[in-house]
């Protein structure tokens, strides 16, 4: 972009300006607003858009050359260009703040009657700019926006410039915020290719990205054992012939060879359809609710990608913490979106309703008229769903997600000695990828973060009387919480064929490894000794009366101790191992080979 273009931008008339100067650009600029050049103000006014101009020449020239160098140069220069360009916007922000006092001398000169003022309240520009410098995103509870001029807001509406918010349920700063957050964490490096849109809830966001993708008769393969919400919304609403009729597929199994042979027959059975132009799509849940087993997504994604196809993975259970699939090194390997419930680990507080999707930014945003524009999920669905999410549960998010990596840490080790210790016992039947013997296990393995375990797993009572479970089920309060969402600090118990799933009849919940007195077991970050007295008591009090000799068949008191003494050391050794001190250098990412040391 040439120095005039870049000028140009910061015009009143950017549209329509044929100035080809600083000069001509500040003297047009007077104009506009019916300032006298030769005036007081006009003077003061003229010198400080000149440099202005020039400034916004210098700053595209800045971005433009930290986009080709930044990846080259050492850790000492990034350091050293991050705190030079942090003082820079100290500085333009300290000019903004100066202006402020004769702005709002001028706003103070127009006489309003105190009714006037009372109605309009403070003029916001004057008191935001302090918020420049919080050390925390602002809340920004507003509705709508100041605009600047009429070209401006022209171009605000088109989506060209998106400093200009129009409503908040499009784009509001403290949700911005997030979705910057979530990006870094789940690109790293690469986060300068992607965008991610912020929802009101987890389920929001499936919909969105759902109904951006498919159209009517359009065909879904499903990994089996996905969330309830988003079995009942494909199942009962998608699938419905009055709504959309999309035809669902469950795959079963984990690897790329078990969803080569679902495509296959997935393309002889919708052979019609295909034929009529209709399209596959595929929706992952890895790890899935309500076992935590992983998929190999990397395998799947190359394989459907090889076919064209476009793939969707709900890593809500997995977090950026156990797995990053946006940061493979082959672009095939990665899905085109990542789905986030971000009520659950991600804010770890059980306190807000939120959800995201991320994808590549030429999937989310163009702006109005730019080839493709209408294809992104930003004008397609975004812009006119409504579905968005407001500033204060941004904020929640963006406070709760500071504590990820230490809580997700605990979460996994509770996780692998909660299910080991149950599986231990010879009348419980528990499945979990922690366990080695677990058809998943390698899966777990090979992809997660050190190896770790998905803090999610199912335990069966086998041979249990139903009253007795049920007691059982009822004596695990208050160490284990009775409640359904997942993801928060205590760990909670539910029966997913009463909850969850509880709209899946005996057969499709057979298909997702679920019974009538199935525990699903959302693991959280207390003290393992508690849980797991807890366990024992409860099983003395409700199972030991209806099966004699039961509780004697946990693990003593003596072997609990080393089971939790040999976990939590091999994973934390592990854990501090995979973080090298040269930090000058881009680390591996959280799924390749090198991070399971």
């Amino acid at each position: 972009m040439s120095d005039i273009d870049a000028m140009r931008k910061l015009s009143p008339r950017r549209n329509s300006t044929s100035a080809e100067s600083a000069d001509e650009l500040a003297a047009e600029q007077l104009a506009h607003f019916g300032i006298e050049r030769d005036s007081a103000q006009g003077q003061a006014l003229l010198r400080i858009t000149q440099h202005l101009y020039e400034s916004q020449a210098g700053l595209d020239e800045l971005w433009e050359v930290t986009q080709k160098s930044m990846a080259e140069i050492d850790r000492a220069d990034k350091i050293a260009c991050f705190n030079a360009k942090k003082f820079l916007s100290f500085q333009l922000a300290k000019m903004l703040d100066t202006a402020q006092a004769p702005f709002r001398r001028s706003y103070q000169a127009l006489g309003y009657a105190n009714a006037t003022l009372t109605a309009k309240g403070p003029y916001p520009i004057f008191d935001n700019v302090t918020a420049i410098f919080s050390a925390t995103p602002v809340i920004a509870r507003t509705a709508t926006y100041v605009f600047a001029c009429a070209e401006w807001i022209d171009d605000a509406f088109r989506g060209k410039e998106l400093m200009l918010e129009i409503y908040s349920r499009l784009l509001n700063p403290t949700s911005v915020s997030l979705a910057n957050f979530i990006v870094d964490l789940e690109a790293g490096l690469l986060a300068a290719d992607y965008l991610a849109w912020n929802f009101n809830s987890g389920m929001a966001a499936i919909d969105c990205t759902l109904s951006h993708l498919m159209g009517h008769r359009d065909v879904l393969i499903c990994s089996r054992g996905i969330y309830g919400g988003s079995y009942q919304l494909i199942y009962d609403w998608y699938a419905r012939p009055s709504n959309m009729d999309i035809a669902v597929v469950g795959m079963d199994g984990f690897d790329a060879d078990a969803f080569t042979a679902c495509l296959a027959d997935t393309e002889e059975r919708y052979a019609d359809r295909l034929a009529d132009g209709r399209k596959i799509y595929v929706m992952l849940e890895s790890p899935c609710n309500p076992l935590g087993y992983v998929l190999d997504v990397p395998a799947i994604c190359k394989v459907a990608h090889e076919r064209g196809l476009r793939v969707i993975v709900d890593a809500t259970v997995a977090t950026p913490f156990l797995f990053r699939p946006l940061q493979r090194d082959d672009v095939d390997e990665r899905p085109d979106f990542v789905i986030h419930s971000y009520t659950k680990d991600l804010c770890g507080l059980g306190s807000v309703i939120a959800g995201c999707v991320i994808g590549r930014n030429e999937d989310m945003f163009l702006p109005k008229g730019a080839p493709g524009w209408e294809q992104t999920m930003f004008w397609n669905v975004y812009y006119v769903k409504g579905a968005f999410l407001k500033a204060d549960a941004a904020f929640e998010v963006i406070q709760g997600m500071r504590t990820l990596e230490l809580r997700m840490l605990a979460k996994c080790i509770n996780t692998e000695i909660l299910a080991r210790f149950l599986d231990a016992h010879p009348q419980i039947r528990v499945r979990c990828s922690a366990l080695p013997h677990d058809p998943n296990s390698p899966m777990r393995e090979a992809l997660l973060h050190l190896g770790m375990t998905p803090p999610l797993f199912t335990f069966d009572i086998e041979g249990a009387d139903i009253y007795a479970f049920q007691r059982f089920f009822d004596a695990l309060a208050p160490t284990f919480g009775h409640m359904i969402s997942l993801g928060q600090s205590n760990t909670i118990v539910s029966c997913p064929a009463l909850t969850t799933h509880s709209e899946l009849d005996d057969d499709a919940l057979a298909e997702a490894g679920i019974s009538r007195t199935t525990i699903r077991c959302a693991v959280g970050d207390e003290d393992p000794r508690d849980l797991v007295a807890h366990l024992v008591g409860a099983a003395r009090h409700t199972l030991e009366p209806a099966h004699p000799g039961f509780s004697a068949k946990f693990p003593t008191p003596t072997e609990i101790d080393a089971l939790i003494h040999e976990i939590y050391l091999d994973t934390h050794q592990r854990y501090v191992k995979s973080r090298p001190y040269d930090r000058g250098r881009a680390q591996p990412s959280s799924d390749t080979p090198v991070a399971n040391g």
